[in-house]
This record gives structure tokens, sequence and C-alpha cells, in this order.
């Protein structure tokens, strides 16, 4: 086997890892958006909004709003009125570090990181904190 093709098959492997992962994710129903706000136009009102539409109970996570889309919204993780299984986060990384934390102290152990909310100290911190993480798109993936 040549290292040319031992690459092509950790990819595929890390591939249908990531699918598995992605899937299982979703086969939970109950997610907390960190970063939802009240403008249709940014992605963290278009999760919130599809989530819900795809029959999800989703719970609106962002200090800077009381409501959005007619939903209580909670300032953190702790204020939820129940545990959620996913938290998607639409948050830069400077600011998705305390939630990290607040997430593994609550025992939610499913992050699913939208692009750009994730560089190199967030992944270490979910590799520490022992969080299973997925980067991607929820929108693609709930199309």
């Amino acid at each position: 086997m040549t290292k040319h093709e031992n690459t092509e098959q950790d990819l595929q492997a890390r591939m249908n890892s990531e699918a598995d992962l992605a899937a299982k994710m979703l086969e939970y129903k109950q997610w907390a958006v960190v970063g939802a706000n009240s403008k249709p136009e940014k992605y963290g009102n278009k999760i919130f909004r599809r989530l819900r539409a795809k029959g999800y109970d989703v719970y609106p996570v962002n200090p800077v709003y009381k409501e959005i889309e007619g939903e209580q919204c909670y300032p953190d993780l702790s204020s939820l009125p129940s545990k959620p299984e996913v938290i998607n986060m639409v948050v830069s990384p400077k600011r998705g570090g305390a939630f990290l934390k607040e997430a593994a102290e609550l025992g939610i152990k499913y992050i699913w990181l939208q692009p750009g909310t994730h560089d190199d100290s967030v992944m270490s911190l979910i590799d520490e904190l022992g969080l299973t993480a997925l980067q991607g798109c929820v929108l693609v993936a709930t199309r």
C-alpha cells in the first residue's frame, strides 16, 4: 500500500466517523444555540429557527437578549430549564471557552461547532474537558 492510498483511507475513515457523529447528534432533540440572536439574516437566528422548524426543542442562549423569536432567551447554560443534549456554538472562539467550561460542568457532552467558532485553543479546551465536538454547518446537515 502506498502512502497516498493510506492517506485516502484515513481521510475516508475520518469522514465516515464525522458523518456518524453528525447523525448521532442530530438524533438528539434537546439543543441549545449559544449565540442565538434576533437578527433573521444572522446565523445564530437562522440555526435557531431551522432547528425549531425541524422539531427540535431548542433553547436560545445569549446574555444580550431577553427573547428571540417569541421564546425566552437565557444568559447562560446554567439558566436553562432543562439540560440540552447538544450545544450548537455560534460565537467567536474568544467567547466560546466559558460556555464550553459550563457545558462540561453541567455534563453536556456534545458540541456542534459552526464554521468560524473554533480555533486551536477551543479545540484544545474541548479535548481537555472531555467533550465530543463536530465541526460543520448544522444548516447544511438539516436541509
